[in-house]
């Protein structure tokens, strides 16, 4: 099967089981966003390795998950309490392990065990607080606005990145980046930002109605500009260990922690839009 074939397969068969997953919400979103979660801090630390950095693996992918189960009980505060917890116990962790293997690293390892559990794990867990809509009240209508509007995230974030796919494989002169993302042009970056708010403008529009407009601007606008940062930030980490993916595990796409880098990036500020542009 070819490379083009096989991620057709994948996006007809996951694309809906995603879609389903966002409008019910409840369990089937939570186990949605766990996976997201999980597989890529794990890919973030297998990422560090070819870096001969050894995070806290077990640690921190456990502790990105729990994170995600306490803002998926509706506790944000809770959440944070138990990242202070977490900061001691994974010093500690390391403590014990470089009381008999020596202290070089010690820098490297804890400092990519907190990213990872950070910078994955409450940043994921901040797409579950918004369909959850934990600290969000009056902000949708119905739950059922709750789960279109994390559709709408996904498909603008979908129509962003075959916009400037498309415009800059065609019309892109101007690179962004050699080193980190050599293929992606200025061109096709405006083009995915237009296309981001163009497509938010829409589901307002046949999607929902009664959402704030300006709501649905800003997150157009949030997707179009730090959407595509996270994926250059994500490229950042894969160049440096000399990876092309963060794994192998989708036929076709890489890894989950390349189909979902902008979707991480973009949800804890699409969350804060919510709470405070009101």
């Amino acid at each position: 099967m070819s490379n083009l074939a096989a991620r057709v397969l994948v996006a007809l068969v996951a694309i809906p089981l995603i879609i389903a997953a966002c409008y019910f919400g409840g369990p089937y979103f939570f186990l949605f966003t766990t996976s997201i979660i999980i597989f890529s801090v794990n890919e973030f630390y297998t990422l560090a390795k070819a870096k001969n950095i050894e995070a806290a693996a077990v640690l921190g992918v456990t502790s990105a998950g729990v994170v995600n189960a306490i803002v998926y009980s509706g506790r944000m505060g809770s959440a944070f309490d138990f990242l202070l917890l977490f900061l001691p116990v994974t010093l500690l962790a390391e403590l014990a392990r470089k009381r008999t293997d020596g202290v070089k690293g010690v820098y490297e390892n804890v400092g990519t065990t907190f990213a990872g559990v950070l910078y994955i794990g409450l940043f994921g867990a901040m797409l579950t607080a918004i369909r959850q809509r934990v600290g969000l009240d009056n902000i949708f209508p119905s739950d059922k606005d709750a789960g279109l509007f994390i559709i709408s995230i996904l498909a603008t974030i979908w129509i962003c990145d075959s916009a400037a796919y498309f415009v800059g494989r065609s019309f892109g002169r101007n690179k962004i980046s050699k080193f980190v993302s050599p293929n992606k042009s200025w061109e096709g970056a405006i083009a995915g930002f237009l296309f981001a708010v163009a497509t938010a403008m829409a589901a307002h529009r046949f999607a929902l109605p009664d959402l704030d407009l300006k709501l649905m601007i800003g997150m157009g606008m949030i997707v179009g500009v730090f959407g595509q940062a996270g994926d250059f930030v994500e490229s950042l980490f894969k160049r440096d260990s000399g990876a092309k993916d963060s794994s192998a595990i989708i036929p076709g796409h890489g890894g989950i922690f390349d189909r979902f880098d902008s979707l991480i990036f973009s949800a804890p500020l699409i969350y804060l839009l919510l709470k405070y542009l009101r």
